[in-house]
């Protein structure tokens, strides 16, 4: 997205080059790493960057209002409400697409938000292993708002360990060890020490949760949580008699399992900025768009993308018989934005802001970045293909 960056990139790049940093890669956690890494990063400019922030701040003006939490109260499922929420989401990730518009110029497009936690320790690490084995220029960066990788560890280790003591923090997830994420949680480990623990091993007593660390029963009192409760759901009956973790439990939540569904699909029709699509609730449109082809159709608990309509027909439409549940919005057009040594290559930026305790907002700190040749961003829309996959957007910095 840098023409110049790009050329020197492209010019310089060999195959033997990215086997050796892939091998580099991989040698931390031989084996944590399942998904396909990119052959190059992204490069993103002042400009572009600022776009993807401007946006970010105006759905944060919308989740810092007093009303959110009623405006947002029927996207939490029922039955998957907990106890105890926060009151902030202290992780939030922003995906948008790198898109053209009419005037045949860049600009980001929002494609979905999550209050929920992304691979904020492997981010730290892999672009690392990129400049180790490519030449990246000097003021550019994975880390946003001036952070260093000291400045930045600092903060995430205040932010999901607060004032307990390591021993007392896990992350908590579904079979950890099996997760295609879970080099995120072996980076984590390194950098603030704190275990993944998988759910079938919390041991609960009254209102408290115990896991065995290092063959001691040991208190949780704090949750990073990294269950999806669609994945919960779907896997109830491998798990067996497993904790409620919807009860009303002596721990905190780091973000609280109700964010997920606040800050997500359900919020986009109640924002609007250029770098948004319009997103309309299905049930409360009184006139169907004319061409209905430029539009998506997206239920709203759902994730992955499970469920998405791309080519939506008044069929698709009239065959939801709950369409308050569905959400219709503008189709977006990525941009063939990377140069390749074949076809060019689409770009999502993943924009991740963490929100302290004390803190009035929340505010941006690093970034990931996805590379796709396919009809949608993802690895079944990606097999047999090159310079593709998962990346980081090194930004400019502004000083």
């Amino acid at each position: 997205m840098v023409p110049a960056i790009r050329k020197a990139f492209n010019n310089a790049f060999t195959v033997e080059k990215y086997e050796a940093f892939l091998k580099d890669l991989h040698s931390l956690h031989p084996g944590d790493i399942e998904f396909r890494v990119s052959e190059t990063p992204v490069f993103v400019d002042k400009a572009f960057a600022q776009k993807m922030i401007d946006a970010c701040e105006r759905i944060v003006d919308v989740i810092c209002e007093p009303s959110f939490l009623s405006l947002t109260e029927r996207s939490i499922p029922a039955g998957e409400k907990v106890p105890n929420e926060n009151k902030q989401a202290h992780m939030i990730a922003f995906d948008f697409g790198v898109c053209m518009n009419e005037a045949g110029e860049l600009e980001p497009q929002l494609i979905e938000m999550q209050g929920f936690p992304t691979l904020f320790g492997f981010q730290v690490y892999y672009p690392e292993v990129v400049q180790r084995h490519f030449d990246i220029p000097s003021n550019y960066s994975q880390f946003l708002n001036g952070y260093t990788k000291e400045t930045y560890i600092e903060l995430l280790r205040k932010l999901i360990i607060g004032s307990h003591a390591t021993e007392n923090v896990i992350l908590l997830e579904i079979k950890p060890e099996e997760q295609k994420t879970r080099i995120d949680f072996s980076c984590t480990k390194d950098y603030i020490g704190i275990e993944a623990v998988c759910l079938t091993k919390l041991m609960q007593e009254g209102r408290k949760l115990y896991y065995m660390k290092d063959g001691v029963k040991t208190e949780v009192k704090r949750i990073y949580n990294r269950i999806i409760f669609d994945d919960l759901k779907a896997n109830k009956e491998k798990l067996g008699d497993v904790v409620d973790i919807t009860q009303d439990l002596d721990v905190e939540w780091l973000p609280h399992p109700n964010w997920f569904y606040r800050i997500s699909k359900f919020t986009l029709p109640f924002i609007q900025h250029p770098y948004i699509p319009e997103t309309f609730f299905l049930n409360e449109i009184k006139q169907l768009p004319d061409d209905l082809s430029k539009y998506v159709l997206k239920p709203l608990f759902s994730f992955a993308g499970q469920g998405v309509i791309i080519d939506v027909t008044q069929e698709d439409i009239d065959a939801i018989n709950d369409p308050e549940n569905y959400i219709l919005q503008k189709k977006v057009q990525y941009a063939d934005v990377v140069e390749t040594p074949d076809d060019p290559a689409k770009v999502e930026i993943r924009i991740m802001y963490v929100w302290p305790d004390g803190d009035e907002r929340p505010h941006a700190a690093i970034n990931l970045a996805r590379m796709s040749k396919g009809k949608m961003i993802g690895v079944r829309y990606n097999k047999d293909k090159t310079w593709v996959g998962g990346s980081v957007a090194f930004v400019e910095r502004s000083v």
